[in-house]
This record gives C-alpha cells, sequence and structure tokens, in this order.
C-alpha cells in the first residue's frame, strides 16, 4: 500500500495490522492491512468509494466458513457489526443485515410465523449465507432470496435480485469487492410453536451427527453430487464427501493441530494448536486420497485467502 495515502476519514472503526485468528471460527490466521468494521451503509460506502481502486476489499461476516492463511491479508477487510444485524418481518418477508446469525433469523421469523427454519442449522451470518447460497435440510437461499442491499466496490449503494446474483450450490456472481449489507427472504407461513418444534428437531438431528463442540468452519468440501443432504427418504449416500473420506481412510487422520473429525469426516477440526497451514495441508492430503481411491475430485467449500507464513 502507498506510504503516501492516508486511509479516509470514518465513523466506525479502522485498525491496522489487525491479526484475524480471533474472528474466525477455525481461530487461525495472520493479521489484515487494515481492519474496518463500518458504523452503517453510509459509513462503508463513503469509505469505499474513496477508497484507491488498487487497495483490495474482503468482506468477511462471522468467519464460519474460513481459513486466513498465516501470512495474513494484504486488504482491507470488512466486518459488519452491530449497525448491520437488524431484523425486521412484514408479511412473509424478512429482512436481516448481513451480520445478523443465520440461526437469529430463523428463529425471528419463526415467531413471526414464517417459515425460514433452514437457516436456523447454518453457521454464520446473512451475508456469507447470501453469497454462497447457503442450504440445509434440501432448502437453499435461492428458494426464498427476494433481494439483497450491496455497497459496489466504487462505493454506490445498489439492490441486487436473484438474477443478478444467479444462485448456483455454493456460489454467487457477486463482484470482487462487492458488500453483501443486508437481505430479504421469502417464507411459507406457519405456526410459531410448530416451527420452534421444527427447529427443535433439526437441531438434535444435526447435534448428534456433527461435532458442533469443536472448532471446526463447518462442511469442509462440497457433496460431489452437487447438492447437500436432503433429509428426504430417497436420500443416498453413495456420492456424499464424508463417505468418500470414510473410503479414503481419512476420518480422524491428523497434521499437526488439525484432523478431521471422527464424528464427521466431512468436518476439519482444530484440536488446539493448528496453525493455517496445517488445516489446508490436511484438507490437500484428504484430497489427494479421495482421489486416488475413488477417481473423483473434492472441492473445498471452506474459503482460503491471504498469503502463506
Amino acid at each position: 500500500m502507498d506510504d503516501h495515502f492516508h486511509m479516509p476519514q470514518v465513523r466506525g472503526r479502522l485498525t491496522e495490522g489487525r491479526a484475524l485468528a480471533d474472528l474466525t471460527w477455525l481461530r487461525v490466521g495472520g493479521p489484515a492491512d487494515w481492519l474496518f468494521q463500518p458504523a452503517d451503509t453510509a459509513d462503508l460506502a463513503d469509505f469505499l468509494r474513496v477508497l484507491p481502486q488498487e487497495v483490495a476489499v474482503f468482506p468477511m461476516g462471522v468467519g464460519s466458513n474460513l481459513i486466513v492463511r498465516d501470512g495474513g491479508l494484504r486488504a482491507v477487510v470488512i466486518r459488519m457489526g452491530r449497525g448491520f444485524n437488524t431484523i425486521t418481518s412484514e408479511g412473509n418477508r424478512v429482512t436481516a443485515g448481513a451480520a445478523a446469525l443465520d440461526a437469529h433469523v430463523a428463529r425471528k421469523a419463526a415467531e413471526a410465523g414464517i417459515d425460514l427454519t433452514f437457516l436456523r442449522t447454518i453457521p454464520g451470518a446473512v451475508g456469507g449465507a447470501v453469497r454462497m447460497n447457503a442450504g440445509c435440510y434440501g432448502s437453499y437461499v435461492a428458494d426464498h432470496f427476494v433481494s439483497a442491499e450491496v455497497v459496489t466496490r466504487e462505493g454506490e449503494v445498489v439492490t441486487l435480485s436473484a438474477g443478478d446474483l444467479n444462485f448456483r450450490y455454493r456460489q454467487t456472481d457477486l463482484p470482487e469487492g462487492w458488500v453483501i449489507t443486508g437481505a430479504t427472504f421469502e417464507g411459507t407461513p406457519g405456526d410459531p410453536e410448530a416451527l420452534a418444534q421444527k427447529m427443535a428437531d433439526q437441531l438434535a438431528k444435526r447435534d448428534a451427527t456433527q461435532p458442533t463442540k469443536d472448532r471446526t468452519a463447518g462442511s469442509t468440501f462440497r457433496n460431489p453430487a452437487g447438492f447437500s443432504s436432503t433429509g428426504r427418504a430417497d436420500d443416498t449416500h453413495d456420492l456424499k464427501a464424508w463417505k468418500l473420506i470414510d473410503d479414503a481412510g481419512m476420518r480422524g487422520f491428523t497434521i499437526g493441530g488439525a484432523q478431521m473429525s471422527e464424528k464427521h469426516s466431512n468436518f476439519l477440526i482444530n484440536t488446539g494448536a493448528a496453525t493455517a497451514e496445517d488445516l489446508e495441508s490436511l484438507g490437500e492430503e484428504v484430497r489427494k486420497r479421495v482421489f486416488n481411491t475413488s477417481g473423483i475430485e473434492l472441492h473445498w467449500e471452506i474459503m482460503r485467502v491471504g498469503e502463506k507464513a
């Protein structure tokens, strides 16, 4: 970054050389050149408008699906906080800020008699859920998405439709450096008590099958079939990432402080002292062995960003 350049004045918080490890679920990663926590959408837009175009911008949610490499990020990391976590409902629609937790959106919606229960067990916040078309139990963001408010890299506030985002399995077409500030979803009407029970059942199922007490980042690899577990009676296990990992003998496998969970082999765990290098190396070893045993190439679901140490 040019030494002569002065960072823009902001109303939020701007911190130089901020370590990112404590901001991610896996608790690894070096520092970002800058961390910006905008006060609100206008603060973010003003900042991006004057930030030189050559400076990279990386929007970060709650870091639930992220490995930041040990060398950190040569970028301005933008992390949404309190100014972006409101949740409101009207009719069958719920509007939530990018920092609102998926689980909170599901609960608030249920209280208002709106079924967005699929969000209840998704780890993370709304911005990331929209960006990667998060889904669970056969239901995806794309199925309920109405619109999103986004600030472009040039600092313009725009509203994007589903067509603009072009939702696919775990992917969207959000341009580089654009930051989602909030989104509106539509659910079907439901009885609040029945919806609460449905979510309780989902949580029980998740906790029985996933290592929720460990430091993980959710599923490590996408399911090769291109969809997640649907929970339907005809749901087959022949193209699940965990099955391929098991067949390659990698359940419980460790490198340094990183381990493929004994409880659910598609979950990568920081057992305590893992580096980002340990975690990424283990993931790559899993990909290699799965390819050698099955001929299928697994694709990372966890984002890996930044520079190696």
